[in-house]
């Protein structure tokens, strides 16, 4: 009997270390990944032309014309019609609901944020290598703090009564 105790306890320790072994190594890998809040959004933007880049012409035609099966009568266009119109001159990059948007680099990393008349949006935070970052969202205000060894750099944005107002605390 006493043998069978021995054992059993024996049994219960290596079967607790086990699963406590296989915890901590699947809490170590997960954390990080896609189940922690994101780190980033993701920022489309339109890739603008410069005076030092210009965008490739497009395909030529071939000298042949072509008629179009649905409207046989109609002339062949001509070839300065096939060019294209220039470019137009680039906008202001404005967001959705046509807020201004606005990009502010700190030590810690970048944010960009959506600027409205009335209200502000996090576009996207992403921290520099080596920075953890952290996000707080209120009906009036949206605060980015980016951290490492113990150093803190936080970008508030508010606008209770009055327009959206960035300021950078970097001490």
């Amino acid at each position: 009997m006493r043998r069978g105790l021995v054992h059993a306890g024996a049994w219960t320790l290596a079967t607790g270390a086990a699963v406590t072994l296989s915890w901590w190594g699947v809490h170590s890998v997960m954390s990080g990944t896609a189940y922690d809040p994101p780190l980033a959004v993701p920022l489309a933007t339109q890739p603008l032309s410069s005076s030092t880049h210009r965008a490739a012409p497009p395909p030529e035609r071939s000298p042949s014309p072509s008629v179009s099966p649905s409207s046989p009568s109609s002339p062949p266009a001509s070839p300065s019609s096939a060019r294209p119109a220039p470019p137009a001159p680039p906008q202001p990059r404005r967001g959705a609901g046509n807020e201004d948007v606005k990009a502010y680099s700190v030590s810690g990393g970048r944010v960009v944020f959506g600027l409205g008349a009335t209200s502000a949006e996090l576009v996207s935070a992403t921290p520099s290598a080596g920075w953890r970052m952290q996000v707080w969202k209120q009906p009036s205000w949206i605060r980015v703090t980016f951290t490492r060894d113990g150093r803190e750099v936080s970008v508030f944005c508010t606008w209770h009564d009055h327009p959206p107002l960035v300021e950078i605390v970097d001490p």
